[in-house]
């Protein structure tokens, strides 16, 4: 079972019972040591003896800060954990024989995909006898290509699998999104003072 405490994974100092280890890094001779004189190194320096593979024969060690190859082991399963994320690929149907309008429909759709970080697989589909217009489904595919140009990379160039010619496309790094369209200005409000003056009241018409 996999344990789930990195500290847990590695024996250290006292914890090491085997008789001999294999020292290395660039702090130490490297070479077999009993392991009583490789603690003594450690102790000597101020760091650990630390078991970095226990089924070598014999185990082979470091002499290192424990608390900080632990920090860099955690960074490094991070770093690890953020480029194993899951890749999307989305996929994208043409016919040999796309019209204009059903290709920028689809052109649009693959240039979100894109900027969202999604891979596309896109591909064009020949049914019975279409497969003669090949051809032309390669062309379709390479200007499909060009026109993603700013905003992917060709992975795999056209390809036909079966009755499927397959373009692969990821995206380019930097790649924006789309922004969000400007709101249209709001004319000014008049000032209160264009305002038309009120009438004077019957009181003050007669003392005038």
């Amino acid at each position: 079972m996999k344990k789930e405490n990195l500290k847990d994974q590695y024996r250290i100092n006292e914890q090491i019972r085997n008789r001999e280890v294999r020292l290395v890094g660039d702090n130490v001779t490297q070479g077999v040591y009993p392991v009583i004189e490789a603690q003594r190194m450690a102790r000597e320096r101020g760091l650990d003896l630390i078991e970095i593979s226990p089924n070598a024969d014999p185990p082979v060690c470091r002499l290192l800060d424990y608390q900080k190859f632990i920090y860099q082991q955690k960074k490094r399963q991070k770093e690890q954990k953020a480029k194993s994320v899951k890749i999307v690929v989305k996929e994208i149907r043409f016919g040999p024989q796309t019209d204009d309008h059903d290709y920028n429909f689809k052109l649009k759709h693959a240039k979100n995909f894109l900027q969202e970080g999604a891979k596309v697989k896109a591909y064009v589909f020949f049914k019975g006898r279409s497969i003669l217009f090949k051809e032309q489904g390669e062309v379709l595919l390479l200007r499909f290509a060009s026109d993603l140009e700013e905003y992917a990379k060709v992975e795999q160039l056209p390809a036909l699998e079966g009755k499927k010619m397959i373009i692969m496309l990821s995206p380019k790094k930097g790649a924006a999104a789309p922004k969000p369209a400007p709101q249209a200005a709001q004319p000014p409000k008049k000032p209160a003072t264009d305002a038309a003056p009120k009438a004077p009241k019957a009181a003050d018409a007669e003392k005038s």
